[in-house]
């Protein structure tokens, strides 16, 4: 999953994201609202956890902008103020849930948890295809009922050929979802991960052309299979 923080408090958001990360999401950072907006709107993130008060634009006024062009991403605000009045005003913008300041991170963590189960209710429990199955609760991947051992990164690329079905998902793409910002991979990198994914289901007795190389454009499942 990946996460936006907008946090002007670097303490709190340095804080926040290093246990996002121990914790396996991917995570990007911006200390004002000018920057969040930015990112928010060109990137695509299963979270954004917003602060209240901002510099340069707040995060009520963010979170309306966003719901305002259709932005799907769960919304978790933070606010110092522990009063209904603001809770009712984050929730009124749009925003899925709210945490008020200072917060245990091991609560923070079991709301998110929350919220991204809610926004997969509507998923298919287990995702297939061909002999290939994902199980998202378990994190689990099986081919013709053998279980495949895979890193975090292939696991993810996996999930997002899935999710996507034959669509055609260019490296831009792929990039934009399982990497950060901070870790923009080389360009070589996405081949590199797919070919130890085929490496890993040919292991199985699994086709590797089930990841098909799209030429010119980039990868997908393949329909014929």
């Amino acid at each position: 999953m990946k996460i936006l923080i907008v946090e002007d408090n670097q303490e709190i958001a340095t804080a926040t994201a290093e246990i996002l990360k121990n914790n396996h999401y991917l995570v990007e950072t911006a200390f004002d609202g000018k920057i969040g907006w930015e990112l928010a709107q060109t990137m695509t993130y299963d979270l954004i956890i917003l602060d209240l008060m901002l510099p340069k634009i707040d995060g009520i006024t963010i979170c309306q902008k966003l719901r305002k062009i259709h932005c799907q991403s769960l919304i978790l605000m933070l606010t110092a103020k522990d009063t209904n009045l603001d809770q009712v005003i984050g929730l009124d913008a749009g925003a899925d849930d709210y945490i008020v300041k200072p917060f245990d991170l091991k609560l923070l963590l079991a709301r998110i948890r929350a919220l991204l189960r809610r926004n997969q209710a509507n998923l298919p429990p287990i995702l297939t295809w061909e002999n290939l199955s994902l199980d998202p609760s378990k994190c689990e991947v099986r081919y013709q009922n053998k279980l495949l051992h895979l890193t975090p990164k292939e696991y993810h690329l996996l999930e997002l050929f899935l999710r996507n079905g034959d669509r055609i998902l260019t490296k831009s793409m792929i990039v934009e979802r399982l990497w950060s910002l901070e870790e923009i991979p080389l360009e070589e990198t996405v081949k590199v991960h797919i070919k130890a994914l085929r490496n890993k289901l040919k292991s199985v007795g699994g086709n590797p052309n089930l990841i098909e190389n799209i030429y010119g454009l980039g990868y997908r499942l393949n329909p014929n299979f």
